[in-house]
């Protein structure tokens, strides 16, 4: 945390460096705007030479301080940025506050974790995890944590966010670079949809007259000037008057091409920005230099391609303008040359337009991955296989806060499946959550909230927490016989994690206690390794059956001083304490 709030302190003071920086030159520039207006009035009063001199001079100094303001106020955003991002990271380890977006858009209740592990939403592990500022970016970010990664690209991912981990100011200068752009969904889609849509390329006499055109019109001008004759003032009208009916007639064209790309040209100009801090970087990791090197394109830069097209957008957004549109078109024919350079750039660059993005995305995602591995050094990067083994010393969940999380061991061999009884509010829920999520993370290449970690990356299947569907006019106890068929049908297909809490809960104690033990019998059948809880004894002593398999673990519950005490630690064997009654008559229900 101290390094946080160095990075306050230092980029605040920076901040205060440039603001007085652009005051000065702002006051500068308004005196030299003040001056050339003095210069042209005196010029004119005067008539002498001297004052036209002062006033191209003042013009041009007017000009370059345009340009260093333009400069100064784009560093004045990326150090409030900054600031802002170091006053996030110290809010959030404080515990004050989790001010960063939280996915919930991403959610799907028919997912088989992400509702039920809280992976999206408030207070959410996407929530926790997300340090993203681009739409791509927390659509990879989103993705990332609902997909299981080979073996390999895990590997890789460890490699990456190890190295990344280190670089705290590349990271959060790209995170700036990103905050201060203007991306969004609308905005991502719009540009992939031009980039795909067919533009046919305008016909060799529209390129010709493009050029002869302006042309033309220029040596008439010139010759006009030289003879001052009232006939090429027509021939330049009629000239004119021909150029706008062309623009006429790609009026249209051009409004599809550029529709609904208001100010896309910025946020094009942010993405440009982003890839050049990815390229300006030195990465020794396998998968950073890989995605660094997607974005050379024809012995180019993508960063270059992607500041033509940001350029392009810009001028062509000159066609809505009426006195502009009238007079370089009338003259010069210049949204018609802008279009033929759009279709130009689209026909040569659409093929990895949507790669580059996604570079951007992934980037972003293995910058949040190695901001919570910063943010947690203690945790670890688990050690993979292929044997289906799982195991961890003192795993806990992640976003539990670090002072109160107690940890577990926990090893799912020789026996793969674990029968998890305890009374309510003794820690199963939280246990099974904890496995849970920590099996994404392993999934996806992070650390894990783990001392030690052997995983083989499965999929995780999950049951714990669904809700009525009342759209689709399904109960709880239905939604949960359907959620048990897709874990069945996945199992079907190939082993997998199963975590499953107190399952049908919608029908008789009998029903229920023989419908679990079915279950569980079926589950283990299909190889799944995993962990159920139950509150019935009965189920527990299926174990006798299967005993290389299943195993009975529990949370206990102890009365101390007339209070209930939870010291959240699995133990071997099935729970024998009991608190609900206990805890009904101290609060006075019997």
């Amino acid at each position: 945390m101290e390094i946080y709030k160095g990075n306050c302190q230092r980029y605040s003071q920076e901040l205060k460096k440039i603001n007085t920086k652009y005051n000065g030159i702002s006051f500068l520039r308004l005196i030299s705007i003040l001056l050339f207006l003095a210069s042209i009035f005196y010029y004119i009063k005067t008539s002498q030479s001297v004052f036209v001199l002062f006033a191209i001079i003042l013009f041009a100094s007017f000009v370059v301080l345009m340009r260093i303001h333009t400069k100064l106020s784009f560093q004045k955003k990326i150090k409030n940025a900054l600031i802002t991002i170091n006053q996030n990271e110290i809010s959030y380890l404080e515990r004050k506050s989790i001010p960063f977006e939280d996915g919930v858009e991403f959610n799907d209740f028919h997912h088989l974790y992400a509702y039920d592990l809280d992976i999206f939403g408030q207070h959410s592990l996407f929530q926790n995890l997300n340090r993203t500022a681009t739409f791509i970016g927390k659509k990879t970010m989103a993705k990332q944590l609902l997909t299981l990664s080979d073996n390999e690209t895990i590997l890789q991912n460890h490699e990456a966010v190890k190295e990344l981990k280190e670089k705290l100011e590349w990271r959060q200068e790209f995170l700036a670079f990103a905050k201060i752009g203007q991306d969004s969904e609308v905005i991502y889609k719009t540009l992939l949809q031009w980039s795909v849509f067919n533009s046919k390329p305008l016909s060799k006499l529209t390129i010709v007259v493009s050029y002869l055109s302006p042309v033309l019109f220029v040596g008439l001008l010139l010759v006009y000037f030289a003879t001052s004759k009232a006939i090429l003032l027509n021939l330049l009208s009629f000239l004119f008057v021909f150029n706008l009916i062309i623009l006429g007639n790609f009026l249209k064209r051009i409004q599809i091409e550029i529709a609904q790309s208001d100010n896309i040209n910025t946020t094009i100009s942010q993405y440009g920005l982003l890839v050049q801090k990815i390229e300006n970087e030195s990465f020794e990791s396998k998968k950073l230099i890989t995605l660094q090197q997607k974005l050379l394109f024809k012995n180019q830069k993508a960063s270059v391609h992607l500041q033509k097209l940001a350029e392009l957008f810009s001028k062509m957004e000159s066609v809505g303008n009426f006195v502009t549109s009238l007079l370089f078109n009338g003259t010069f024919l210049f949204n018609i040359h802008v279009l033929k350079s759009m279709i130009n750039w689209k026909k040569e660059h659409a093929v990895v337009l949507e790669e580059w993005l996604e570079v951007i995305g992934e980037f972003e995602m293995l910058n949040s991955l190695a901001n919570f591995a910063y943010n947690n050094p203690d945790f670890v990067y688990p050690s993979l296989n292929a044997n289906y083994e799982i195991s961890f010393t003192n795993l806990s969940h992640p976003l539990l806060n670090p002072a109160t999380r107690k940890g577990n061991d926990v090893h799912f061999q020789p026996e793969s499946f674990m029968i998890l009884t305890g009374s309510n509010m003794s820690g199963k829920s939280t246990f099974l959550r904890s496995l849970g999520v920590n099996m994404v993370l392993a999934g996806m290449g992070s650390p894990v909230c783990a001392n030690n970690a052997n995983v083989h990356p499965l999929p995780v299947l999950v049951s714990m927490r669904l809700s009525d569907s009342l759209s689709d006019s399904e109960s709880y106890f239905f939604a949960e016989i359907k959620r048990l068929k897709q874990i069945m049908d996945e199992l079907a297909e190939k082993p997998a994690f199963v975590l499953l809490d107190e399952i049908l809960r919608g029908t008789n104690s009998d029903d229920k206690r023989n419908g679990t033990i079915e279950v569980v019998k079926k589950v283990i059948s299909k190889n799944a390794i995993g962990a159920i809880a139950t509150h019935d004894i009965e189920v527990c002593l299926t174990t006798n059956e299967y005993p290389k398999i299943l195993t009975n673990k529990c949370f206990e519950v102890e009365i101390h001083n007339n209070e209930l005490c939870f010291d959240y630690k699995l133990r071997e064997g099935i729970c024998q304490n009991k608190s609900a009654t206990f805890l009904m008559k101290k609060i006075g229900v019997i």
